[in-house]
């Protein structure tokens, strides 16, 4: 049974010692809330107490707001927050008869923080954690009483900078501004007032609704329907793991796994790819002691548990195996029919291919791909036990990796939704729109890592080309097959790897920028095409459009995965998004965000969009998942139809 939420009283030496009671972190629930403002009248009532020592139980002091709140339909505009109880208990803090000090250990983060700022003084150990953002408890108008003004005003404007720069649009940041210049222009009570005005604003937006629903969704992929809730059922210990390919992937995925204390062997096919794989991983290690993360003592103690290899004579010690090789099927289905043999009846055996069908991958193991050797083979989805995928559950939060587990399909969850993506924004191009200003809208103004285009660069056209020609197989009625980039690898434009692409690339610093010399690749392009008359001006299309038009194809496909079943939840497609392509957490993940645009209005674009290129109108043509949405007036989110492929 969970522990009630309370603060604990007791005097020793004439202080009264108040612990908030709530583990692990004393999250500031309404309940704790509520018992720590009684106590606190009791501690200013006590005769016995002179002053209060307000403390946490458990080695932390608190980890702020029990944010769990946040998802009450009741919250109203408090965003969930008793904003009066706040009021009170800061009074009491700040304002009692009695003095107050608050005692931190461990963690006091967020409104834990806000209330340490509220006593008269603060004593915490020397690698203690304090800070976090979302202001409520009126610590905005003490911040200039704790470093000097100028300083605290500075400390609010870096912020406000850093946040314009990493997710533009929000509001939050003038809000604090805004509640700091009335207390220090008005005075304290006015301050507060603005500060709580400011809260309840800020917990009305779409991105406050976006950011709740995005954490407790990471949350929830933990947890998986006939895996982690069987009774009994318990991961076992990954003590090694074998790693095939030491490329990019394959270097960084063993760096996460000896940094979680595995221990690793990494096969190439030759000693130079080896050394090339070792000495990545060396140099990632490297990186972050240069940055501090870790220790030199640490680095060569975590390099020093991968062994090299070039056959398999040392995999039979392998708990799992993760292959990262180039995608070719037929290179695949060789080494799993090799590992078969090499590794132990009970290792893990799983691949990190992000395009290729599961079973085409097992195709070659004992019995082809519904036999007994690819009930092995993680991932093909009516194989998988249970017991294979709760271990690597494990090892995913051992790795501090975020899992989310889905069926069987070509690009599985991600690279299918996502397909559609640099079609769309090469379909544009084709229309003769400006690469550049694709690029800048999805970027700048959607809020994206990078647009398709300059992330076409940094995956590399050749890989582009091989990986879409998977989807161009397996979804021929709605891709859009453009010269455009058969046309880059011709001309040995792949990206930062050649120093040109659809960008040019400084060959010391490695920043991008545009290059007229693809001019002539867009015209043949645009010609191949005939979506346009030659001369003709490309179709007025606003900021606005070119968002719509690349964005609801891949909403679109999200509808699919979402009724095949291939996701769980619609939840789980919303942390991909976020998680693997960078989908912005502001935004909620892809069918949170076209939930908030609404299904009808997504139908009725892309309908649009098919009229204005019939010659690729089934690129656009909606799903029945998605239509029937938007006629029932029905949220994407609300539900998977089909049977779960997982």
């Amino acid at each position: 049974m969970a522990p009630k939420p309370e603060a604990q009283y007791r005097v020793e030496d004439g202080i009264a010692i108040i612990t908030l009671n709530y583990p692990p972190l004393n999250a500031l629930h309404p309940l704790l809330l509520r018992s720590l403002f009684e106590q606190l009248r009791r501690a200013h009532a006590d005769p016995a107490a002179r002053a209060i020592v307000l403390t946490g139980a458990g080695g932390n002091f608190c980890a702020g707001f029990d944010i769990t709140q946040f998802q009450n339909p009741d919250a109203g505009s408090g965003g969930g927050i008793d904003n009066s109880i706040n009021d009170a208990i800061c009074e009491l803090l700040e304002g009692g008869p009695k003095p107050t000090v608050a005692a931190i250990a461990g963690v006091a983060l967020g409104g834990g923080l806000e209330v340490a700022m509220g006593c008269n003084a603060r004593w915490a150990l020397a690698d203690d954690m304090a800070g976090g953002r979302k202001p409520r408890m009126y610590s905005l108008t003490r911040t200039d009483k704790l470093p000097p003004l100028a300083e605290a005003l500075a400390i609010i404007d870096m912020a406000r900078e850093q946040a314009a720069k990493r997710a533009r649009g929000l509001r939050h940041p003038q809000l604090c501004l805004d509640a700091i210049q009335a207390g220090i222009t008005q005075g304290g009570p006015a301050g507060l007032a603005a500060e709580g005005a400011a809260f309840a604003a800020a917990a009305a937006l779409d991105t406050h609704k976006a950011l709740v629903h995005i954490f407790f969704a990471q949350r929830s992929t933990k947890k998986v329907k006939g895996v982690t809730d069987v009774p009994g059922l318990r991961p076992r210990p990954i003590r090694t793991v074998a790693v095939l390919g030491g490329g990019l992937m394959g270097s960084g995925i063993a760096t996460a796994l000896v940094l979680a204390g595995k221990n690793v062997i990494l096969k190439e096919v030759n000693q130079g790819f080896l050394d090339g794989g070792l000495g990545r991983i060396k140099a990632n290690l490297n990186s972050r002691v240069k940055k501090g993360a870790m220790s030199t003592e640490a680095a060569a103690a975590a390099l020093s548990r991968v062994t090299g290899a070039l056959d398999y004579s040392g995999f039979g010690a392998a708990d799992m195996v993760i292959e990262a090789v180039i995608e070719d099927i037929g290179l695949k289905q060789r080494i799993f029919a090799d590992l078969e043999k090499a590794c132990r009846p009970d290792a893990i055996l799983s691949t990190n291919t992000s395009t290729i069908d599961i079973e085409l991958v097992g195709a070659k193991m004992g019995g082809g791909s519904s036999g007994p050797g690819a009930s092995r083979l993680l991932g093909a989805h009516f194989f998988s036990p249970a017991h294979a995928l709760l271990d690597t559950l494990a090892l995913s939060a051992e790795i501090k990796k975020t899992p989310v587990v889905v069926g069987n399909c070509t690009g599985f969850a991600v690279n299918r939704v996502f397909f559609p993506y640099t079609m769309a924004a090469v379909m544009l191009a084709d229309l003769g729109l400006d690469p550049y200003r694709i690029d800048a809208v999805v970027a700048g103004k959607f809020g994206m890592p990078m647009g398709p285009f300059r992330l076409n660069d940094l995956v590399g056209s050749d890989i582009g080309l091989h990986v879409g020609a998977n989807f161009v197989t397996s979804f021929a009625d709605r891709v859009y097959v453009s010269r455009l980039i058969p046309a880059l690898n011709e001309a040995k434009r792949l990206g930062e790897k050649t120093g040109k692409g659809f960008y040019k690339f400084d060959a010391k610093t490695r920043k991008a920028s545009p290059d007229p010399e693809l001019a002539p690749l867009l015209a043949e392009s645009r010609a191949s095409a005939g979506l346009v008359k030659a001369g003709a001006k490309p179709p007025p299309l606003s900021d606005a459009d070119i968002l719509d038009f690349i964005f609801f194809p891949v909403v679109n496909e999200g509808c699919r995965v979402v009724a095949e079943g291939i996701v769980d939840k619609p939840a789980d497609l919303d942390v991909a998004s976020v998680m693997a392509m960078g989908f912005p957490a502001v935004r909620g993940g892809l069918i949170f965000w076209a939930d908030l645009v609404g299904a009808s209005r997504i139908v009725e674009r892309l309908r649009a969009f098919a009229a204005m290129v019939p010659q690729h109108a089934g690129f656009f043509a909606p799903c029945d998942y998605l239509v029937a949405a938007a006629a029932a007036g029905r949220k994407l989110s609300a539900g998977n139809p089909a049977p779960s492929k997982l």
